[in-house]
């Protein structure tokens, strides 16, 4: 079972992590502690408006229309 959360650290430098009810049962858990580059919020942000993009998607299906009939031909 996995839970992922992004935490905010706190000003005394400690973390405070809520468990779900799902691991009440639980006797142990593994902690992995991994700093998030700042950016890479605002890396998504922009990957989610290319999604709608028109020009990123007119790029998109020039592309399958390239590799197209490629692809078929490994079958």
């Amino acid at each position: 079972m996995t839970y992922k959360k992004t935490y905010d650290i706190q000003k005394n430098n400690q973390l405070v992590i809520d468990l779900p009810d799902r691991f009440r049962s639980k006797k142990k858990v593994r902690v992995t502690i991994e700093d998030i580059d700042e950016n890479r919020d605002e890396k998504i942000s922009l990957l989610k408006k290319a999604a709608s993009d028109p020009i990123f998607l007119s790029d998109i299906a020039e592309i399958d229309s390239d590799f197209r009939y490629s692809d078929s031909e490994l079958k």
